[in-house]
């Protein structure tokens, strides 16, 4: 498995575009804006209804509940249904976008993610200055659910690929198979597949108070029990039709089909959608048998944790002998730091989102005279300090004057030390921005590595203030 950083520009939308329509089980009416967002940001949904209009990246491991759709939820702030939206950027090849909303659910629309296309169509996609990352596949990762026998894996492949095989166990519907070769195809081929229910499932779902947006325009109604006459005048008062019906391909009322495979083709659109939530591009084919959002989301859960350990341990490939970009004099006329606390002696690599910085550890330091003596080890918190400092660079790097600024931590988290640093390592500092800088602010993933090893790894915040 790795992580590259591959030649293709990363793409956002041009320009602010809205959709109006119902949530399907709150029956609420909603507004979705799509809006642009910077480099290296992603997907993230914004409650503009709610105080301080509180974000929630489109992230596995925000994932409470999977019953009718994916939702999403983090500090009590609420996204429910998010699949169609999320498939709708993957397919149309987006990479950076915030999707506002002023109510907890996107609209249903039509029950597929057509409407979405057309709509970040309007909106015009744009490339951006930084390059993409994909998570190359090389070996097969699977998750099975032995309850259920749903299971999805992912193999090696040139192109990101998705298969999907339902077998649903009723006559009305049945084995049904679906396949994307190539993103490309996702608007001609997928988008418009309709979400689906069979009809015992759906006397649930009103008897329960949900699909309050549903009518026979956004959801095929697979009719696999007789039709009493009881629950037939409840799906009148529901779809406030004067009539229903059944069709002879098994379908309720008069709706037409847009594929006979349309039901796996929602499934692939549902995969889609709830694997964007891993957070970075894969470089491989899906395939899932009997899919649904739990496993379709325990998986990507099981892809996004499996991708931050690779790139936890992906230990950075510098050259020590070239030429640095910058040596420890152009260092200093950047950072404020002198010896003895200036904890860095290069830097090989900086872009808008990453650097990559090195320090020497030499019996030389003044902290060996006292930890310890006998048995000298750098104190965890210079370590942090160096990978600080690393990161020091790329916030700085952003103002035209950085020897005007001086640099302030506002927060450390997740801190893991990993392997002892003694004198004669070469330590190797990856600072990454988590999110995009903002007023002069920094959030980013910081690893520090030597002898080939992870030995430290934090999560900082810090940012920067002119010097009065």
């Amino acid at each position: 498995m790795a992580i590259i950083k591959t030649d293709v520009k990363q793409k956002t939308i041009g320009k602010r575009v809205s959709l109006t329509g119902v949530g399907l089980h709150t029956g609420k009416n909603v507004t979705l804006t799509f809006c642009p967002a910077e480099s290296n940001s992603g997907f993230s949904f914004k409650r503009i209804d709610l105080e301080g209009s509180p974000q929630i990246n489109a992230d596995a491991n925000y994932v409470t509940n999977t019953q009718r759709g994916t939702c999403l939820e983090r500090n009590g702030v609420t996204i429910q249904t998010s699949e169609h939206v999320l498939a709708a950027l993957v397919g149309m090849d987006i990479d950076n976008a915030i999707i506002e909303l002023d109510a907890s659910e996107p609209p249903i629309m039509d029950g597929s993610a057509k409407f979405f296309i057309k709509a970040l169509e309007e909106a015009e996609i744009v490339e951006q200055e930084a390059c993409r990352e994909e998570y190359v596949v090389t070996d097969v990762i699977s998750y099975l659910d032995e309850d259920s026998g749903s299971e999805i894996i992912v193999m090696p492949a040139k192109t990101y690929q998705v298969t999907t095989m339902v077998d649903f166990g009723t006559m009305v519907l049945g084995t049904q198979n679906a396949t994307l070769t190539d993103i490309s195809e996702f608007k001609s081929e997928i988008s418009d597949s309709r979400t689906f229910s069979f009809l015992h499932e759906l006397e649930t779902l009103l008897e329960h108070g949900l699909i309050k947006g549903g009518d026979l325009n956004n959801a095929i109604v697979y009719v696999d029990k007789e039709l009493s006459e009881a629950t037939m005048e409840k799906l009148k008062v529901a779809f406030n039709k004067d009539s229903i019906s059944v069709k002879p391909n098994g379908i309720l009322d008069n709706l037409t089909l847009h594929y006979p495979n349309e039901a796996a083709r929602h499934k692939l659109l549902d995969v889609v959608g709830d694997l964007a939530l891993v957070g970075t591009r894969i470089r491989g084919k899906i395939i899932a048998n009997k899919p649904g959002h739990q496993i379709n989301t325990l998986f990507a859960k099981k892809l996004s944790k499996i991708i931050k350990n690779e790139r936890r341990n992906n230990v950075p490939n510098v050259d020590l002998n070239q030429e640095p970009l910058m040596d420890v004099m152009k260092i200093m006329d950047m950072l404020p730091h002198r010896q003895p606390f200036l904890l860095l002696d290069k830097v090989f690599e900086l872009s808008d989102s990453h650097v990559i910085g090195m320090k020497n550890v030499t019996m030389n330091e003044e902290f060996f005279k006292g930890h310890f003596p006998g048995a000298p080890v750098m104190p965890g918190v210079l370590i942090v300090e160096a990978m600080a400092q690393t990161g020091g660079i790329l916030v700085l790097s952003t103002v035209p004057d950085p020897e005007n600024y001086l640099t302030f931590f506002m927060k450390i988290d997740k801190v893991k030390f990993k392997q002892k640093v003694v004198p004669g390592d070469t330590l190797i500092f990856k600072c990454d921005l988590i999110t995009p800088i903002r007023r002069g602010i920094c959030h980013m993933q910081g690893y520090a590595y030597a002898n080939g090893k992870l030995c430290a790894e934090a999560e900082l915040m810090a940012q920067i203030s002119k010097v009065k």
